[in-house]
């Protein structure tokens, strides 16, 4: 009886990254069915793991936490009533699969009878042998092999995991996320960087309407939008009103860049973070029932008292409430009183987003980020929100200093002690443009199969474009951003 499982949860069950299984798919190293992979294959191909032992998966874990900046979240057991529907699936699941086995058995008993009365009315030879067969059979049966006992292990803690965490997979989009703790589907995609498309998130609008394909779903909050009954009998449902029970699978909307509206929020500002001489970082807040839509790479427009300027969020999409922003000091008013005379708890009024220096969320191809000075605010968002979707095959970030130091070194140094597919190398404009493109691209001889991110100088750009087209690179793969 074949067991499968999900590319995701397989990732959790090992503690390997899913970029770095799909790179063993793509060698031939581990087999998959439509996405899956299969109990057997997976102890075949990871003979040395220690099901029962959590504590290495539980480091990585809070190293990938620390990386990302985000506090280590204490996790929550799942409503009381949905924690009860999960156990009660996984219960028929273990009541199924308890009543297929008694069948086997019976049918192995009808058997081992069935040949009993062949040998009855053969001769004694072939009695001899057909009763030899039998008690192989039997020993064969009772003779439970090493990777049993791993499969069990294994399994017992893919259950656990189903009661905590269940998969929800996208269509048409291939998005995957697990939704945890009492989050709606809609606040863990959130949460997992995938913009799924929503308006209110209170149940009023009707934006984040969806269509369950398969599994099962719960309501936990109340709406007042009115779906048509020919859109619940064909599975619509509102993504901010329902958890998922098991793992599902539903056709939803991904939000992009033009997809989004504009906004105006009050934030409230928490922080205002040094970050060198003449740049300083703002960690904005927004109201618990106004959060930010937007995408990575993109950039706002920060407002106080009659004063305004426009910066990129430095922030992911993925950390819910809180928006970064770094601030040069320059001849913007908004910058003067940055540095000035901004204090903390102050209300900011934030509108935006704006800008189509995006993450291309379908691509699963090779990633390099380039970086010049403070350029490394919109890159920064979108390393964070790649690395927060586990799509990309590898990450090399390469950040240029000339007027400002690399004043989050210590971060990138942990993105690539956390990651194993994740590479930094800082640089210098010292060194001159034609020495550090040269640099950049001296691991990349081939860029077919590459995409490209920069934010940086007009003169860096082009630069770091043509090399990059001289070695292959498709125009389809160069995305940039130009920041003086």
């Amino acid at each position: 009886m074949a067991h499968y499982l999900p590319l995701s949860r397989v990732a959790r069950l090992v503690g390997v990254t899913r970029s770095t299984l799909q790179k063993m798919i793509q060698q031939g190293e581990l087999d998959t069915f439509d996405g899956m992979v299969e109990l057997e294959e997976l102890l075949r191909v990871f003979p040395d793991v220690q099901w029962q032992n959590e504590g290495e998966l539980d480091h990585v874990n809070a190293i990938k936490e620390r990386a990302f900046g985000k506090r280590l979240m204490e996790r929550v057991l799942p409503d009381k009533e949905v924690l009860a529907e999960r156990l009660y699936e996984l219960g028929k699941e273990f009541g199924s699969a308890k009543s297929l086995l008694q069948h086997y058995d019976q049918v192995f008993d009808w058997l081992c009878k069935q040949m009993s009365d062949v040998a009855v009315e053969l001769g004694a030879e072939p009695a001899a042998a057909i009763l030899a067969l039998k008690h192989r059979l039997r020993q064969q049966l009772n003779a439970a092999p090493e990777e049993a006992e791993r499969g069990k292990a294994l399994l017992a803690r893919e259950s656990v995991m189903r009661i905590m965490s269940v998969h929800v997979t996208v269509q048409p989009s291939g998005h995957d996320f697990f939704v945890e703790g009492n989050d709606t589907l809609l606040e863990a995609a959130l949460r997992t960087g995938i913009p799924l498309n929503y308006g209110c998130s209170t149940g009023n609008c009707g934006e984040c309407k969806a269509r369950l394909v398969s599994g099962q779903i719960k309501k936990v909050h109340p709406y007042d939008y009115v779906l048509s009954e020919s859109e619940k009998a064909n599975g619509g449902f509102l993504l901010c009103s329902y958890t998922a029970v098991t793992d599902v699978i539903i056709e939803a909307e991904v939000a992009g860049a033009t997809d989004i509206p504009q906004q105006t929020i009050q934030t409230r500002l928490r922080n205002i973070e040094p970050l060198a001489d003449d740049l300083v970082a703002l960690h904005l807040f927004t109201p618990r029932s106004q959060r930010l839509r937007f995408l990575a790479g993109q950039k706002v427009s920060l407002g106080i008292d009659g004063l305004s300027g426009e910066y990129y969020i430095a922030s992911c999409p993925c950390e819910d409430r809180h928006i970064e922003v770094h601030v040069r000091r320059d001849n913007q008013n908004f910058a003067r009183k940055a540095f000035e005379g901004l204090n903390k708890d102050a209300l900011v009024t934030l509108t935006g987003p704006e800008g189509n220096f995006v993450v291309k969320l379908d691509s699963h191809r090779p990633v390099i980020f380039l970086a010049w000075d403070d350029g490394f605010a919109p890159i920064k968002s979108l390393v964070q929100h790649v690395m927060s979707l586990e799509v990309a095959d590898s990450m090399h970030l390469y950040w240029v200093s000339d007027r400002l130091v690399h004043y989050q070194e210590n971060l990138c140094r942990s993105w690539a002690d956390a990651l194993d597919n994740f590479h930094y190398q800082p640089l210098s404009a010292k060194d001159g443009l034609a020495r550090v493109i040269e640099t950049i691209y001296a691991e990349h001889p081939d860029l077919k199969r590459c995409d490209i991110y920069a934010a940086g100088p007009a003169e860096f750009l082009e630069a770091a474009r043509k090399a990059a087209l001289d070695r292959g690179m498709s125009m389809l793969g160069w995305h940039m951003e130009r920041i003086e």
